[in-house]
């Protein structure tokens, strides 16, 4: 921390991203898989299929066992917000039924207490947004299902929990007709991609008005500074009472788009969607009713301070009701397999590389680049252009080419790709460039016996470095090797 660091205050609101509790197709797929022996080398792929086609719902509620970690996450919501979050609660929720269902409990039980000295404040705010649904939209069969509108969640699920303020916000068409009303088939993943988005951008703009709606409000501190009366509080102990309550945000949705969200919200601005075939790098995994906890400082600005957290489900009875959150739940289908790993090239000036593939280079170079490296390869490297392979966002092969001098320096693959192509496509993408560049020779000084033997495959010869001639076959000394073009 940089002095003068510690004293700062610092604007934040609390956050929590929750997924619904088990829907009934949770159920239904956790059945198909006990039934037709899914993940085995005996796993039924027609049976398992038409299980799901004949007993799976387009927006279904919850199942027995949702029910039940409903009422537990309320329960522990419950006193969480009445002790430590001001008033309203803010609740963003999706337009599906199951997650509706899951947070109804939680705001019947806000209605009947009275947990502050405002009796005039509303204890919540309630916001339907039809942005927020689960990936693939709602759909039975393939055919579209326009979902409810929000007439129809008020009289089914909303008035009866005795809840008549809610908003509705997203719904494409309008109010009057459901949130997947535009859709036009199942979701696919670009698409979710793009809703993620803008989902995203949405959320952090909403989270910005709330900073900037009263900037003295003690409820949006969180300064790391203790006030008078909080010496002897327990910050980290989520049921207990405390003095400063905090404004709070609630987004109850779902596990997949969660995930979308969620790794836009740790990249920021800096992700970027990966092909078609390639749907994640990464994701995050929640249990049904799992918890992630963020705090947000505005404009973009998140700490994320528990993920996939099921403290209402911590105790021996609760544990008996833990779903949806294993390996054997299916999340291994974000996973591509090594099929879809195509490698991509792509050449930038080196000034012009994005973050996080520089960092991937540098971090490159370091690791596997010989120590006995001229130090002139080290020179102008900002002037150089820059060829990276890619397979996704994962930076496996990178080189470096003046384009003035014809010098190919930092030439490095990852051991773990040296026995595919990656090399022979990077060293091909250096000479084509070069070749559109108008550059005659490439110069390389390759210092391993592996990566002389590529240079010589790729069309390079040894030449005479000074009054010697070169031996390259069998040393680990550097040798120069050109390639006319």
């Amino acid at each position: 921390m940089s002095e003068g660091e510690e004293g700062k205050v610092r604007r934040s609101i609390s956050i929590r991203l929750i997924r619904h509790a088990e829907s009934r197709n949770n159920q239904v797929y956790g059945e198909a898989r006990r039934l037709f022996r899914g993940g085995t080398p005996e796993f039924d792929l027609q049976g398992w299929l038409k299980y799901v086609d004949d007993h799976r719902c387009a927006d279904p509620g919850l199942s027995d066992v949702g029910r039940i970690q409903a009422k537990k996450l309320s329960d522990y919501l419950e006193t969480h917000l009445i002790n430590q979050a001001s008033r309203p609660v803010r609740f963003v929720v999706s337009p599906m039924q199951r997650a509706i269902e899951t947070i109804v409990p939680t705001l019947e039980a806000l209605n009947k207490n009275k947990y502050d000295n405002d009796r005039n404040a509303a204890p919540f705010d309630v916001m339907i947004n039809g942005f927020y649904f689960e990936s693939e939209g709602c759909h039975l069969h393939d055919k579209v299902e326009s979902g409810m509108n929000a007439a129809e969640i008020n009289t089914t699920l909303l008035n009866p929990a005795g809840v008549t303020n809610a908003s509705f916000v997203g719904f494409p068409k309008g109010n009057e007709y459901g949130w997947y009303a535009h859709g036009k088939g199942p979701e696919t993943r670009p698409e979710s991609e793009e809703r993620a988005a803008k989902f995203y951008v949405w959320m952090t703009e909403y989270l910005d008005q709330m900073l900037s709606e009263d900037k003295d409000a003690i409820d949006i501190f969180d300064a790391g500074v203790t006030l008078p009366g909080e010496e002897n509080e327990k910050f980290n102990d989520r049921l207990a009472k405390l003095t400063r309550r905090r404004r709070t945000v609630i987004f109850v949705g779902h596990g997949d788009f969660m995930s979308l969200v969620l790794k836009r919200i740790v990249a920021g601005f800096g992700h970027a969607v990966e092909k078609e075939a390639v749907p994640h790098r990464s994701a995050f995994v929640h249990f049904n009713t799992g918890i992630t906890e963020l705090e947000y400082f505005g404009n973009g600005r998140f700490l994320i301070m528990q993920q996939n957290h099921i403290p209402h489900l911590s105790d021996p009875d609760g544990m008996c009701y833990i779903t949806g959150g294993s390996m054997k739940d299916g999340w291994s289908y974000l996973m591509p397999s090594d099929g879809c790993l195509d490698s991509e090239v792509s050449v930038a000036y080196a000034d012009e590389v994005q973050p996080h593939v520089h960092e991937q280079t540098e971090a490159l170079r370091s690791l596997y680049l010989s120590s006995k490296k001229p130090k002139k390869c080290e020179q102008d490297r900002d002037d150089n252009t820059m060829i990276v392979v890619k397979r996704g966002q994962q930076v496996i092969g990178c080189a470096s080419l003046n384009e003035k001098t014809g010098r190919l320096s930092d030439v490095v693959v990852k051991p773990s790709a040296r026995r595919s192509q990656v090399g022979r496509s990077l060293i091909e993408a250096v000479k084509n460039h070069a070749k559109a560049s108008s550059i005659d020779k490439i110069v390389a000084h390759p210092d391993t016996v592996e990566g002389k033997a590529l240079f010589e495959k790729m069309g390079f010869f040894a030449v005479e470095d000074g009054n010697n001639a070169v031996e390259y076959t069998n040393t680990n000394e550097s040798v120069k090797m050109e390639c006319k073009l």
